[in-house]
């Protein structure tokens, strides 16, 4: 085993394809490297934007800590927020709030659990996996736009301070904003034309299909992200759907998702219409400010407008 000085280095050239299992969901990479007496150390590999978190469970006592290795992670916990560099740990034991990295570049680092965690850890992640697949087989323009919803969803969450365990379920809730589709008819989801009125009071219900679906997977993540992805079209002053939610009765995160939803469906092409210049939607948005739109929310967004883009 190298010694202390020469760790960085040893570990930057650490050989990954030599782990025992691997998970690839795209934004993160998984390898467990090795496995003994319940503790296992795994290699992450976490690209720019995505996000990652740990999470309190009743009855868990374990030690957990996290190694950067390469790249820069932004953390919040609780109320605290941070950045992980190079050579920098965060441990905890046990975990007591939620804790969510976000990489700010391409980032390795290692998880370190004294509880073989690997396996259940593997399952959540393909099951979110093939979540992700069946939006993406249903609606071929869901995928990408999923993930920037997810991203800058996030980008909004932070500007506003939001807690760890909000921006959990935002960063979830905000990614499978949309996975009520799967129960849409193709014939009303993909129809090249206005849909009729009738076709429409079916479509609004892709955010209740979609808190079902959450709910059904038995995944506490899902679970409490369900409100976000149930309330995603509902509006300030009530005008939304399914349950013409006013004002602070929308969940914040479900307002930011309005918000960021609204603005990347403007400046995307559909099927029946062509793509607004980014201009003109930030206008539009700017005019819902406290009608369709939370004004916290709105204020959040201009801030943040340069760094949310659609590529």
């Amino acid at each position: 085993m190298p010694q202390s000085g020469e760790m960085m280095d040893w570990l930057r050239h650490m050989k990954v394809g030599q782990s025992i299992e691997k998970v690839n969901t795209g934004k993160l990479e998984v390898s467990l490297l090795a496995s003994k007496n319940g503790t296992e150390i795994i290699h992450h590999t976490l690209h720019e934007g995505g996000s990652w978190g740990l999470t309190p469970q009743d009855g868990w006592n374990e030690l957990e800590s996290v190694f950067v290795i390469s790249g820069c992670l932004a953390y919040t916990s609780g109320d605290r927020q941070g950045i992980v560099s190079p050579g920098d740990t965060i441990s905890t034991e046990p975990v007591k709030d939620h804790v969510i990295f976000t990489a700010l570049e391409d980032t390795t680092f290692l998880y370190i659990c004294s509880n073989a965690v690997f396996h259940f850890y593997s399952e959540i992640t393909q099951k979110f996996q093939q979540l992700a697949v069946d939006i993406e087989q249903k609606d071929g323009y869901t995928a990408d736009h999923c993930e920037r919803i997810r991203r800058n969803s996030l980008l909004i969450g932070q500007r506003m301070n939001l807690s760890s365990y909000q921006l959990h379920c935002l960063n979830f809730g905000s990614f499978f904003h949309d996975i009520g589709k799967i129960d849409v008819p193709d014939t009303i989801l993909l129809k090249p034309a206005t849909l009729t009125h009738e076709e429409f009071d079916i479509m609004k219900r892709h955010p209740e299909f979609g808190k079902k679906i959450l709910c059904s997977t038995g995944l506490p993540h899902l679970h409490d992200a369900s409100t976000i992805v149930e309330q995603h079209h509902e509006r300030f002053n009530g005008s939304g759907y399914p349950n013409h939610l006013k004002g602070d009765a929308i969940e914040v995160g479900a307002a930011i998702v309005a918000v960021i939803d609204s603005f990347d469906a403007m400046t995307s092409k559909r099927p029946y219409k062509r793509a607004k210049p980014e201009a003109w939607a930030i206008d539009e948005i700017i005019s819902g400010r406290g009608s369709l739109y939370h004004p916290d929310v709105v204020d959040a967004f201009l801030a943040s407008v340069d760094d949310i883009t659609k590529s």
